[in-house]
């Protein structure tokens, strides 16, 4: 019989399972998911334990089972919201993209993904892990990737009608490339401490080199301010 390959459009999203039908319920179930990311933050996959899991929900072995089959399916849960809430819209309002020039959205972006990334990194982590070998988290972090790629498509398009970005570029490919880039950089950076980084310098250098491939023109050197009158009449003394 042929295997069917799990992928983002095939898995169901485990957030669909098992559903309750009592407000009580919904908050009973959001607590243990809540609970579940402390632990797998704390033990990793491997060694978390259901028991730990209830026991930090406050509730019962049994309870457990009534809103999730087995801890893979509790940390695909925890799995999706991580990933989701890494491409969501920003937080706050801010600036429509319009009013900033392409070398501010794409530091904005950059900026934002790294932020949450940074503020979950352990989590992160465990995720990163665990979709090397369970297909459902795979397909989780895949479907977050390629919202964020799909973004930056229509971006690089909007750029190339505009005529700012290298119209020889594939937007597909190139957003894919990129995209690709900063997740792996995150990865190694931020959760597995391969180096230290300043977060300022690393957000601007990902999006110089994300800039620098699109071939946008180069961004204004800021204005240096000019000298005070009292500065430019003491220099004008010195000199007499």
């Amino acid at each position: 019989m042929p295997r069917t390959r799990t992928t983002a459009a095939t898995i169901t999203p485990v957030t669909a399972l098992n559903r309750p039908r009592t407000v009580k319920g919904a908050q009973t179930r959001a607590g243990l998911v809540k609970a579940a990311k402390d632990i797998f933050e704390r033990d990793g996959f491997l060694e978390a334990r259901i028991s730990d899991i209830a026991k930090r929900a406050k509730v019962s072995y049994g309870a457990f089972y009534h809103y999730f089959d087995s801890k893979e399916q509790i940390f695909r849960e925890v799995a999706e919201a991580e990933e989701e809430r890494l491409t969501a819209s920003p937080d706050e309002p801010s600036a429509p993209d319009e009013q900033l020039s392409p070398h501010d959205r794409i530091r904005r972006s950059n900026r934002r993904y790294l932020e949450r990334y940074r503020s979950e990194a352990k989590i992160m982590g465990v995720i990163e892990q665990v979709s090397r070998y369970d297909p459902y988290v795979n397909a989780a972090r895949m479907a977050s990737q390629k919202h964020f790629v799909e973004r930056s498509e229509r971006s690089i398009k909007r750029l190339q009608a505009d005529g700012l970005a290298d119209r020889r570029l594939d937007p597909a490919i190139v957003s894919d490339a990129l995209g690709a880039m900063v997740a792996r950089f995150s990865e190694l950076w931020l959760t597995q401490g391969y180096r230290s980084y300043d977060f300022d310098v690393a957000v601007d250098q990902l999006s110089i080199i994300w800039a620098n491939a699109l071939g946008l023109p180069p961004e204004p050197l800021p204005v240096a301010p000019s000298a005070s009158k009292p500065a430019r009449r003491k220099a004008s003394a010195q000199s007499a």
